[in-house]
């Protein structure tokens, strides 16, 4: 299986956990509420529905590849029975009333609207919850009826709207921290310290054209000690500090980075900005590659490419890469000894061995029990939202709009074979991101119809339906240009 299709797949069954479990929230609040919802589907379903179910005269009812479920409307029409048109001359309607729904046949799923319709759809970008008399993308103000009703969102007082509103941010926040903490519950935590650095770091050519070195150890950051390399990111980009103690060979030195470095960074486009450095030492030989071709065997120590010293894993894959489809000699150490190979590399510049830096940095793990895991989870959930927050302030810059990236980048950040450990990571961190994303007051998010509540709370005055429809069509269509913008800088960066 392709690199690329175990990224998509992750990140696929990642967004459909988390935008399930959200609209949950709006759900389960609304059934507190005694609103009625409508529909519940993951993904979207224009024109059809890969699958949907409704359960009605005790029994489920299942579709499959079906067209969807007309709308339960009828024409609107004048006292002389004449179809009242908008003013492109196409009809409008309103709901069926209890009568109207009453007269369909038995097996019409529009006879039950008390009853939801759960489906999943045949778009991957989303899903939905379509509650009774609520405004939103699925709903416009000409589709209600003209008096609110007692099971509709509408006619609900402003503190019940509110949870149902904030019931899918809240969801999102709480999976977040659940997932921390079955994570430090079930694998712990193990990182390698920034002390335990022992032949330094390799730097993105951003942090080398400030002055860092290849090889350089960092000791602290203004004055305080990092412990993880998140902190280093997070001090140095996020909070701007300017002092960097590291320690060069034998020398201690302190570096000054300039006050737009977090614009550098983002303008480089740098995936990471350091890593650490160890042995390029080889733990196994893949069949018929150039490494088994020129006769390298586990344990080897490769230590020059074409004479050109390469005492770390990075400086390897550096050199290696100055020569595709070439041949090449190696330098290597076995059993003590210094030895030469030679061998053909193809395009993509590998050798085609395994390697690991755990043999030779060590790693420090905590375990924790169950009821220990549990705040950790929490603190840990906490301090990545605050982290995040702290970060969004450079999307408002010049080069952090241009750094926006759409599913490519998302699915970037999963790894290239699939892993349990850091599949639930990065689906706790969407999570965090889309509950925070979704706050912000704009129109179309929850955050949106949040500020409107308040207003209302505040102000005593709730804003018309025809409003709140316009209000939201227009942050929808925002939102729109945001997501195409976003997905068309991934596309410019890969292929140019």
């Amino acid at each position: 299986m392709s690199t690329f299709l175990i990224k998509a797949l992750q990140l696929i069954l990642a967004l459909s956990f988390l935008v399930v479990i959200h609209e949950l929230g709006h759900f389960t609040f609304a059934k507190i509420f005694k609103v009625r919802v409508e529909k519940f589907y993951m993904f979207f379903n224009p024109y059809f529905s890969l699958f949907r179910m409704k359960k009605f005269q005790g029994k489920w009812h299942f579709k499959f590849f079906a067209p969807n479920v007309e709308p339960s409307v009828v024409e609107k029409k004048d006292n002389n029975g004449n179809v009242l048109k908008d003013k492109n001359d196409n009809p409008l309607y309103r709901p069926m009333t209890e009568d109207e729904l009453s007269q369909l046949p038995d097996d019409d799923w529009r006879r039950y609207p008390d009853n939801t319709e759960w489906g999943i759809g045949w778009l991957p970008l989303g899903g939905y919850c379509s509650i009774a008399g609520m405004v939103d993308e699925t709903t416009g103000a000409d589709d209600l009826p003209t008096q609110p009703q007692p099971w509709e969102y509408r006619a609900k007082k402003t503190w019940q709207r509110l949870p149902i509103i904030l019931g899918g941010v809240l969801v999102n926040f709480i999976a977040a921290m659940v997932i921390y903490s079955a994570i430090l519950f079930h694998w712990g935590e193990e990182y390698i310290p920034i002390s335990n650095a022992e032949y330094g770091f390799n730097y993105a050519p951003v942090l080398v054209e400030n002055g860092f070195q290849q090889g350089d150890k960092i000791l602290k950051i203004g004055n305080k000690q990092p412990d993880t390399r998140s902190d280093v990111v997070e001090w140095l980009i996020v909070d701007g500090q300017k002092e960097v103690t590291v320690a060069r060979n034998t020398d201690t030195i302190t570096l000054t980075m300039p006050d737009d470095l977090p614009k550098q960074v983002l303008a480089s486009g740098a995936n990471g900005l350091f890593d650490f450095r160890y042995p390029f030492v080889i733990e196994s030989v893949i069949e018929n590659s150039p490494a088994s071709l020129a006769g390298l065997e586990q344990g080897d120590s490769i230590v020059s490419i074409n004479d050109i010293p390469t005492p770390a894993f990075q400086d390897v894959q550096a050199e290696l890469k100055n020569h595709p489809c070439q041949n090449i000699t190696i330098g290597f150490y076995r059993n003590g000894e210094l030895q030469q190979t030679e061998t053909f590399i193809g395009d993509e510049a590998k050798l085609g061995v395994y390697t690991s830096p755990l043999n030779y940095l060590q790693t420090k793990k905590i375990e924790y029990g169950f009821w220990e895991s549990i705040p950790a989870g929490i603190n840990y959930g906490w301090n990545t939202l605050v982290s995040y927050i702290k970060q969004f302030k450079l999307v408002f810059t010049k080069e952090g709009a241009q750094s926006i990236g759409g599913f490519g980048a998302i699915g970037s950040l999963f790894p290239s074979a699939w892993d349990w450990h850091s599949w639930w990571l990065m689906t706790a961190f969407l999570s965090i991101i889309l509950a925070f994303m979704n706050i912000i007051p704009i129109p179309g998010l929850d955050g949106g119809h949040v500020f409107f509540l308040l207003w209302e709370m505040i102000t005593g005055k709730k804003p018309g339906d025809k409003f709140l429809e316009i209000a939201n069509n227009i942050g929808f269509w925002l939102l729109m240009l945001l997501l195409i913008y976003a997905n068309m800088n991934d596309i410019i960066k890969h292929f140019f």
